[in-house]
């Protein structure tokens, strides 16, 4: 009994050490993560722009926190810039959609993460496909012999085909996320998912009369590829790019 109440007790303590710092953190997510209108010290126009609210709650916790910037209708054509509007964006209130007036600047598809994301999952299907993980078991499903494998292999249009498709996929992912205005890590993985499961969604039918090792495999490879061309693409659009100099 005793053991238990010194267990209850520890339990207790840990739960309020851990809980003031969380909720001091919550707060300052709280109050930054909304977006605010400045004044761009480079245009003198008015734009819209985002505290890295995160940022500022994890560095919180250890003190003063930290602000910066995580978006701005300006960008990522001038995501280089430094951020010299961030006080006018500390002292401003958030604004709600539509009560200014907000000019976006046009975001494109940046195409290198495009094709690295795209060559990374062929990438990925090249060793889940190989003799090292499933291709064996690919192969019986199918009912190929190691000479049509072989033969296969040699041919161009398989591997043409299977990077059209890791390519459509990748540019179907970055016109997505400049669709939502979102880039990110966790926001392109969220993308990804989205686009990989309509996908999945719309070729359902064709996909029953599949074996139920083959359909694994071919869920388990197509998921992973959809999660690192998501990563990519998320955490490198407006970074990877060759900007404009500033003039």
């Amino acid at each position: 009994m005793f053991l238990f109440f010194a267990f209850l007790f520890f339990f207790v303590g840990v739960a309020a050490i851990l809980f003031l710092p969380l909720l001091w953190g919550r707060e300052i997510h709280h109050r930054y993560s909304a977006p605010r209108a400045v004044t761009c010290p480079e245009t003198h126009q008015q734009v819209g722009v985002t505290i890295d609210a995160v940022h500022a709650a994890v560095t919180g916790l250890r003190g003063a926190p930290e602000f910066r910037l995580s978006d701005c209708t300006r960008w990522p054509a001038r995501i280089k810039c430094g951020q010299e509007c961030l006080p006018e964006a500390l002292r401003n209130e958030p604004y709600t959609q539509g009560e200014v007036h907000i000019p976006r600047s046009r975001r494109p598809i940046y195409h290198l993460p495009v094709l690295l994301a795209a060559f990374a999952a062929w990438y990925v299907g090249m060793v889940w496909h190989s003799r090292y993980l499933f291709r064996d078991r690919w192969m019986a499903d199918l009912g190929l012999t190691m000479a049509q494998w072989r033969q296969m292999i040699a041919w161009y249009s398989p591997h043409l085909l299977s990077i059209a498709a890791c390519l459509l996929f990748a540019y179907g992912v970055a016109w997505l996320q400049t669709w939502l205005s979102s880039r990110g890590i966790w926001k392109g993985i969220l993308s990804s998912t989205l686009l990989w499961a309509a996908l999945l969604l719309a070729t359902l039918p064709s996909l029953l009369g599949l074996s139920r090792d083959l359909l694994l495999i071919e869920a388990g490879y197509t998921l992973i590829a959809t999660i690192v061309v998501g990563a990519i693409i998320g955490g490198l659009t407006g970074r990877l790019v060759l900007l404009p100099e500033a003039k």
